[in-house]
């Protein structure tokens, strides 16, 4: 099919060459618009696809109308609008937080908690696989940095003794880690760290996902929140815009007092404050969401391990990859999903495999017929049918 052959082509040729990729046109919930075909979506990370509830986007419209679009001054100024207060109660109540700070982004959350707590240790231990937006925020810390594997308490236990007795100690990872949708353990950090030391977890892809009522990664692995400072976004679970840094009242004040980019920066669009506001009304109320979530990642998972025994184990979330496929194969996979129209979802992301992953992100709102597909083209693909 001359179509088929062409837009394989570009999408090649873009990822290849790391050019700018393919626009896309979402529609429907869980489809896109690719060059006038609709084909399913397993990509983003809407998770509920919140971006779209009704509810969600009749909060915006009204904050709209309500509010206006920008209060044009930081929060330190005059920027300090009672609706921030609002979504931050709101915060507290889910996830059972002494304090939540909004901030514009998920990925400066962490920074500005990191810019909080700046000169208070001695040293930062780092997962291997952060995101950068978590990397970045280290150099924040004003400490030296150290690296351990991924998802590896030996080698965090050895960076630790490295450090030397009487060593200040934060350690920092992803909860939910978006590459592979492992999780990171957690629990296991907090009994091998000094008892004083500190655990900062971006849980931009846990937050609302893991859990029994969605409160992230800690509620998953069963641990307080004693020494965790727990960073989300808004922009996944609850399909809106924003982060917010949760921890201690104490480090609410440090922020208000010591982050330079939190003190300098304008504050989320107030129609979006509205529409996050009741993006997490919905997400903590209605717990048909996660049930539906995860019985739809079920079925995809357990459709392939039983058919191919590929191992799922730790990925208790939403996300499924294929990352040890030989790069030979990725075009023939390619092909075989947009024959099915469904949306090829090549990631090629920093410090990933160099010709990049195929990564299906599972939503909510995915008909069973889309998921049937789905198992069925990767099945295809994976016993060389495809």
């Amino acid at each position: 099919m001359p179509f088929l052959r062409a837009l394989c082509h570009r999408l090649t040729y873009n990822t290849a060459d790391m050019t700018e990729p393919e626009t896309l046109q979402q529609v429907d919930r869980t489809y896109v618009m690719l060059q006038g075909r609709k084909l399913s979506y397993f990509a983003g990370c809407d998770y509920f696809r919140m971006a779209s509830h009704p509810r969600v986007a009749g909060a915006l419209k009204a904050g709209l109308d309500r509010y206006g679009l920008n209060v044009a001054a930081s929060r330190l100024t005059s920027g300090n609008h009672r609706l921030y207060e609002v979504l931050e109660k709101e915060l507290e109540t889910f996830f059972h937080a002494e304090s939540a700070t909004v901030v514009p982004t998920g990925s400066s959350s962490n920074f500005v908690a990191a810019q909080a707590m700046a000169g208070n240790f001695s040293h930062a231990l780092v997962d291997d696989f952060s995101h950068p937006a978590l990397v970045d925020a280290a150099r924040f810390l004003e400490c030296p940095v150290l690296r351990f594997q991924h998802r590896n308490p030996e080698d965090a236990a050895r960076a630790v003794a490295r450090c030397g007795p009487g060593a200040k100690l934060i350690l920092l990872t992803d909860g939910l880690f978006s590459r592979e949708g492992t999780v990171a353990p957690i629990r296991e950090y907090l009994k091998l760290l000094p008892k004083d030391a500190l655990l900062l977890v971006d849980d931009a892809h846990g937050a609302g996902v893991l859990g029994s009522s969605g409160r992230g990664t800690l509620e998953y692995a069963g641990v307080s929140r004693r020494r965790v400072i727990q960073t989300i976004t808004l922009s996944k679970a609850f399909g809106t815009f924003g982060g917010a840094v949760l921890g201690s009242r104490n480090l609410r004040k440090r922020i208000f007092e010591r982050s330079h980019f939190f003190i300098g920066s304008t504050p989320l669009p107030l129609p979006l404050a509205n529409a996050a506001l009741e993006s997490v009304r919905v997400v903590r109320t209605d717990r048909k969401l996660r049930a539906r979530l995860k019985s739809n990642a079920d079925f995809v998972r357990d459709a392939l391990q039983q058919a191919t025994g590929l191992s799922f184990a730790d990925r208790p979330g939403p996300i499924i990859t294929l990352s040890s496929s030989p790069a030979r194969e990725l075009p023939a996979l390619r092909r075989a999903l947009l024959d099915a129209r469904i949306y090829p979802s090549l990631i090629r992301y920093p410090g990933g495999p160099p010709a990049g992953y195929f990564r299906f992100v599972i939503s909510s709102e995915h008909k069973q017929s889309q998921l049937n597909l789905l198992v069925r083209t990767l099945l295809a693909h994976l016993n060389g049918k495809g």
